[in-house]
């Protein structure tokens, strides 16, 4: 297992280049990603590999509203993340990024990715640490200390590898003037062409960056570094990387606001149980081909 405190990967795109070597192992396969927690941040970046996306998240109106402009997802589901539909074995990575500790009983929702997940696929997780001095805070204290500042991209500004696809599946929408889309006012993005006796529109301006914060955090106790090494242990699987960020400390200031000196006290209270050390935990997680191997 791999214990470090950062990421080898500069620009916060371990997870992107994961993905890519794992692509290179499946030279003449289409990969197939499930996008867990769809309706906030970007997708995976695979380069031109050949692949279908497939978003789930829970069901509110901004996460719909996100979801719905995202070009990058062939389908999508919202709702309860316990009974979405999710195909057992069906899957090469599930990309599981802020959204652990934001669902309720997130055991089950795991135990449901795992199973989704093909035999030595990719679990690729990562998650704001109940056991923290932030996370201590950020479910005790008002949400004036829950804006992590961590930038939510709209789907008009992807990742370069991203923009030239057009969105092929059946619930990428774009928003019309009432009357020219139809009845509901809405029409499908990328169809190229006009109506009979109109000037094709204009190219849509690009949509400004948006920061803003992530839905509110429950924490279930999975929901830590040490909450998720035992459900790994307990379900088989092998942690190929883990690392540590303090993604949610520096948007705050760390080192110079008040958030930073509330966390160094909880920590020092708490005799070093809640670190001030960091706020975040990524791992990377593969599913055994073997069910029965055992983890040494």
């Amino acid at each position: 297992m791999t214990d470090l405190r950062t990421s080898p990967v500069n620009g916060g795109d371990l997870f992107s280049e994961r993905a890519r070597q794992y692509a290179l192992e499946k030279p003449l396969q289409r990969i197939h990603v499930l996008e867990a927690g769809c309706g906030w941040g970007t997708g995976l970046d695979l380069g031109d590999r050949d692949r279908d996306v497939t978003g789930v998240d829970l069901e509110s109106p901004e996460l719909r509203a996100y979801t719905c402009e995202r070009p990058d997802l062939d389908a999508w589901h919202l709702g309860d993340l316990r009974t979405v539909p999710l195909p057992p074995r069906a899957f090469d990575i599930v990309h599981a990024s802020y959204l652990i500790e934001r669902v309720p009983h997130a055991e089950l929702v795991l135990d449901r990715f795992v199973a989704a997940l093909k035999p030595g696929g990719l679990l690729l997780v990562h998650l704001r640490d109940r056991d923290t001095a932030f996370g201590f805070l950020d479910r005790t204290l008002p949400g004036w200390l829950r804006a992590s500042g961590r930038r939510r991209l709209r789907p008009g500004r992807a990742p370069a590898a991203d923009r030239p696809r057009r969105a092929r599946g059946a619930h990428a929408r774009v928003p019309h003037p009432a009357g020219e889309g139809g009845a509901a006012g809405i029409a499908p993005l990328g169809t190229g062409q006009a109506p009979a006796g109109e000037a094709p529109p204009a190219a849509p301006r690009p949509v400004p960056v948006v920061r803003t914060s992530p839905p509110p955090a429950i924490y279930d106790r999975v929901a830590s570094r040490s909450g998720l090494r035992w459900y790994c242990v307990m379900r088989g699987l092998v942690v190929a990387e883990e690392y540590t960020s303090r993604q949610a400390l520096e948007a705050l200031g760390a080192g110079t606001g008040l958030a930073d000196l509330l966390c160094r006290l909880v920590s020092a209270v708490t005799r070093g149980r809640l670190t001030a050390d960091h706020s975040e935990v990524t791992f990377v997680i593969r599913k055994p081909e073997n069910r029965f191997a055992r983890v040494i």
